[in-house]
């Protein structure tokens, strides 16, 4: 038997002996689904994922989760699509259940809508900022034995018909090439993963900047209900958060004037503006790849959809993706096109909302006073309100 001395040339057996093993560990250690974002979108992915056995890694570009909260509402569809992972208990435990959503004009009342618990749901609405229930998701897929890898950027991908294959930049300026069977980008409205991709992003953008404030609010406005103000250059929207403290936003030059006439304001906890989009990614998935939540679609925050339908991404794509790795390819092509469907008719929709809502140009604003009102007390055009803020508008199918 031939030796081998501690002076081992690159031919000898031992070093091949060395690669092999590293090449199994990189295979056995390689997960099945590389998910890009650890926003709500793709924290949810990662946990319905691993709750069916698939191996996931789920990478982050910020060092520690935000305490900001631009949601603020979980709906009926997604509390019914994470009840059995116990975290829908957990956030209607935490937060407080919306009884319905008035609409003022002049300083008073012209339509109320009242969210029943007849739309076949579990839970009503329930107002938690997005922060907790980002928290309370990272929190039961840590109990899946996974975590969120801060600090990790992915740059580019490739891929091909066995696997993904993702360059990610770590803090440290050290890359990496990462290799798995599937990739689910949640990266957000930026989104790395779609640029990769090339796909196209369009829709259109509203000229105006909305403000938003989270502010100390004593108002005669009922606490257990949102509250749409019709202001003359534009709207307010107004929902308590916790005790005294309540969300505003509004896109005219003072939104803030509104309250005063109907109440004393107090401390601002967080002030912000940011411009409204309204866009849908030109595919939901390429091959291997897929996308959910911003990094598919953006809209306004009226009708509360944003993290709710990002969510809703999530329960199809993990429905989807488990049936593609178990020898069902085709099921990936399903996730595209039926989310992809879903995408375009929710952002119409809550596009045409939020033209009519916010006012501009002068004769919108004149069919918003005159119309809405009236529109509301019809019951078709109340149920579709109900339905539009549940979630429910359309049917949640994880099949074509």
């Amino acid at each position: 038997m031939r030796s081998v001395d501690a002076g081992a040339t690159p031919t000898d057996g031992r070093l091949w002996v060395f690669q092999a093993l590293e090449w199994m560990t990189m295979v056995s250690t390689r997960p099945a689904v590389l998910i890009a974002g650890a926003g709500p979108t793709g924290l949810a992915a990662a946990l319905l994922l691993a709750r069916r056995g698939v191996s996931v890694r789920i990478i982050d570009t910020a060092l520690q989760p935000s305490m900001y909260s631009k949601a603020l509402a979980v709906n009926s569809r997604t509390l019914e699509v994470l009840q059995d992972t116990g975290v829908s208990d957990c956030i209607v435990a935490a937060g407080w259940a919306v009884q319905g959503a008035s609409l003022h004009q002049h300083d008073r009342v012209v339509l109320q809508f009242d969210l029943p618990t007849t739309l076949g749901v579990r839970h009503a609405m329930t107002v938690l900022p997005q922060a907790r229930t980002e928290a309370m998701l990272a929190e039961a897929l840590q109990a899946q034995g996974v975590s969120v890898e801060r600090g990790v950027t992915l740059k580019t991908l490739t891929q091909d018909d066995a696997q993904v294959t993702a360059t990610l930049q770590h803090l440290d300026g050290r890359e990496e090439q990462a290799q798995s069977a599937l990739l689910f980008g949640a990266d957000g409205a930026h989104s790395a993963v779609r640029e990769a991709l090339g796909l196209d992003f369009a829709g259109s953008n509203l000229a105006e900047p909305w403000s938003l404030w989270d502010l100390q609010l004593h108002t005669s406005l009922d606490p257990w209900r949102a509250h749409i103000l019709f202001e003359p250059d534009g709207f307010v929207f107004v929902l308590r958060l916790q005790d005294d403290q309540w969300r505003v936003i509004g896109n005219g030059n003072d939104p803030l004037a509104a309250l005063r006439r109907i109440g004393s304001l107090g401390v601002v906890s967080w002030q912000s503006q940011f411009h409204i989009g309204h866009r849908v990614a030109a595919q939901a998935g390429v091959g291997r790849v897929a996308l959910g939540g911003d990094a598919a679609h953006i809209h306004s925050p009226l009708g509360a959809r944003g993290m709710n339908l990002g969510i809703e991404d999530a329960y199809v794509y993990a429905d989807c993706a488990a049936d593609a790795l178990a020898g069902d390819p085709a099921r990936l092509h399903d996730y595209a096109v039926l989310r992809h469907q879903v995408h375009k008719a929710v952002v119409r929709r809550i596009g045409a909302i939020t033209q009519l809502v916010h006012g501009r140009p002068p004769w919108l604003r004149w069919m918003r006073d005159e119309v809405v009102p009236l529109a509301g007390h019809l019951a078709f055009a109340r149920q579709l309100m109900l339905r539009t803020v549940g979630g429910l508008d359309h049917p949640l199918k994880t099949r074509p």
